[in-house]
């Protein structure tokens, strides 16, 4: 019976096709609506993620000033190189503090000119940062001491001033400097800001500051906490510390913010999910729309097939194969529109990845359940035409014209 009622609601779908596909249009919206946005989502945060992992491991930003983010710390006194040292030596559980210092400048090499942002350190930079080497080397602890004109560049600036050609051992020119190129970094991609990561120039603090900036301060110290250390111990012991080091009193406010990237990643992860869980949603209403549109083609069908129904009960089908036969029209008409929607939205959330530059992740579950919502769409939004259609008097529709 199960095989002959599905083989009749197949042959009815096949002989109104157009009509069966607007049908189930809705379904296929709503179903590839709402995977698309879960998979875009899903790939969205964890782009963010992976950005905030490239950021360092384990990482603490110290800044000037009491903003979290932005430029700058207004006029909060900046950070010496010696706030590093006393950090590294008196607070336990980390594993490396950078001192940090930036420039813009504009780099020049044969006729060729570039601008770009300049960051002075020490060798622990590329620790906290997470940076690795893809060619070259790091500058030697005298290189550093001596404040020696040696660089490290991103991968964007190689390509802008060098092309295809090797940069390890050429010389550029930042700012009014000449500078030897001893290495170049792997390449890191956009920032979870947007910013390019790999457009920048590397080189020992002392260099920055005696031959580019001429003063000595500091704008970040880059925090690198050990795997197993408690991140609210350390922020509280650094804060003591800095606030020591800075004569605050005791009624004064900090002049500086500890920021936790792993805090950071969390709420913009937050901020993503929820998004996606408010755009899922609102694209899960089309689904309802899709329904509705079922249920308003079965009383349709149901109002044109009276007679044929009447000829069924007459010669004795039963009123539940009777409403067996339009109940699973119904649900394989939402189930083709969920198997289609899903199609549609792979293919959707493919193209939208590579567009957005996100990752695409695919997600089984949300599959899964898209089609099983769509399925059960068809049960109930068509069980009201499939009872209506059972309980037609047999008599009162064979005289149905």
């Amino acid at each position: 019976m199960w095989l002959s009622t599905l083989l009749l609601a197949m042959r009815s779908i096949r002989r109104n096709l157009l009509r069966s596909f607007l049908t189930i249009l809705g379904i296929v919206i709503g179903v590839s609506a709402v995977i698309t946005m879960v998979t875009v989502g899903n790939g969205a945060t964890l782009a963010i993620q992976n950005q905030i992992a490239g950021l360092g491991t384990n990482l603490l930003q110290v800044r000037p000033g009491q903003r979290m983010m932005g430029g700058g710390g207004g006029g909060a006194p900046s950070f010496k190189a010696a706030d590093a040292q006393a950090l590294m030596s008196q607070v336990s559980g980390l594993l490396a503090v950078a001192p940090e210092a930036r420039s813009g400048a504009t780099l020049v090499l044969e006729g060729r000119n570039w601008s770009s942002s300049v960051i002075g350190s020490t060798q622990d930079w590329m620790l906290t940062g997470n940076w690795k080497l893809a060619d070259g080397r790091l500058f030697s602890m005298e290189e550093q001491v001596a404040g020696s004109g040696v660089c490290l560049i991103g991968e964007t600036v190689r390509r802008e001033l060098f092309g295809s050609q090797t940069a390890v051992g050429a010389s550029i020119r930042v700012k009014q400097i000449s500078c030897e190129v001893i290495g170049v970094l792997d390449s890191k991609g956009q920032g979870a800001f947007g910013n390019d990561q790999d457009d920048l120039v590397f080189m020992p603090l002392n260099t920055l500051q005696r031959r580019i900036t001429g003063n000595t301060r500091v704008n970040t110290l880059m925090v690198s906490m050990q795997e197993s250390a408690n991140p609210e111990r350390i922020k509280a012991a650094i804060t003591q510390l800095l606030r020591e080091r800075r004569k605050l009193a005791e009624s004064d406010e900090d002049n500086f913010n500890v920021l936790d990237t792993k805090q950071l990643g969390e709420a913009f992860s937050s901020t993503t999910k929820v998004m996606t869980t408010l755009l899922g949603a609102v694209a899960a209403v089309s689904l309802l729309v899709g329904g509705i549109g079922i249920m308003n083609i079965m009383l349709v069908s149901v109002t044109e097939r009276t007679r044929e129904i009447g000829l069924r009960l007459a010669i004795g089908a039963l009123e539940r194969e009777v409403l067996m036969q339009f109940l699973i029209e119904a649900v394989v008409l939402s189930a083709l529109g969920g198997v289609m929607g899903i199609l549609l939205a792979t293919g959707a959330s493919v193209a939208l990845a590579r567009v957005m530059e996100v990752p695409f992740v695919f997600n089984p579950g949300i599959n899964g359940l898209a089609f099983v919502f769509s399925a059960g769409i068809g049960v109930l939004f068509g069980y009201f035409p499939a009872r209506r259609a059972a309980r037609l008097d047999p008599i009162e529709a064979l005289r149905h014209e």
